[in-house]
């Protein structure tokens, strides 16, 4: 089973990009972040003719995640309580292919003097609330998507550099490892072992993406049962490259977890 994850930055944008992928790759599941459109402009018909079902948590030209599938869907949850920023969409969550399967979107926090950065570490402390109440130690669960975390210094180009600014705190890497003692891996860090990255997102600004300055900020977590089975993780960094698609790519590159039969 292959399940791929990716903050598109504007679905609509994107789509050319995210037909290539899904034809490309051919995943079960596809998690997106970023969408930034509301529901009734989600591409929708795009998506089922290439053999997609979908739902999408969205909101206009802000934040919105969806999960498509090649398998029925399930919708199991939209948002979370007790969520610091209720009116952002920011989670969905569904069962698909005997998996459940919740992409995230985390609040980017901004910097660590300012008031978002609270409000992140908020929003972290209701998700691994939310995920304890809404799934069992023991099922099949992918959480998915784009953390804003980097997890520790092997997810930065350069530690020092990062070391006690957003993204990078130790405050938020905690808010990582709380969510791993419940149970759940970091499959993209299982599968790479102690090495740099790989990367995973690259500012548009200052040729970061050309000069390797990257962040591993795109998870994929999962829970024993998906640990178990887990065969591979990889980065799809030429999706990244602007001449690999049609139109201006996200800084985004979607990572591409693929785990064994049951």
């Amino acid at each position: 089973m292959r399940i791929v994850t990716w903050n598109v930055n504007s679905v609509r944008q994107r789509l050319p990009r995210l037909l290539a992928l899904v034809a490309r790759h051919a995943p079960d599941v596809v998690c997106l972040q970023e969408t930034k459109v509301t529901d009734d402009d989600f591409p929708f018909d795009e998506l089922s003719s290439v053999g997609y079902g979908a739902l999408s948590f969205g909101q206009r030209a802000y934040n919105g995640v969806a999960i498509l599938s090649r398998h029925a869907l399930e919708e199991v949850s939209r948002g979370m309580p007790d969520d610091p920023v209720p009116d952002e969409a920011r989670l969905l969550a569904a069962r698909t292919g005997g998996l459940a399967v919740a992409t995230a979107y985390a609040v980017n926090g901004k910097s660590i003097e300012h008031p978002a950065y609270a409000t992140k570490l908020a929003w972290f402390d209701a998700l691994r609330a939310w995920t304890m109440e809404t799934f069992t130690p023991g099922e099949p669960l992918v959480l998915a998507g784009d953390f804003n975390v980097a997890p520790d210094d092997r997810d930065v180009h350069d530690p020092e550099l990062w070391r006690g600014k957003n993204l990078a705190s130790e405050p938020e890497r905690a808010r990582i490892a709380a969510l791993e003692d419940l149970g759940l891996t970091d499959l993209g860090r299982a599968a790479a072992g102690e090495v740099e990255g790989p990367f995973t997102w690259w500012d548009y600004r200052a040729g970061a993406f050309h000069r390797g300055w990257g962040l591993r900020i795109d998870l994929v977590l999962g829970s024993a049962p998906v640990a178990a089975r887990l065969i591979s993780v990889s980065v799809d960094r030429d999706e990244r490259k602007p001449t690999s698609g049609e139109g201006k790519p996200s800084d985004h590159a979607p990572v591409v977890l693929t785990v064994g039969d049951e």
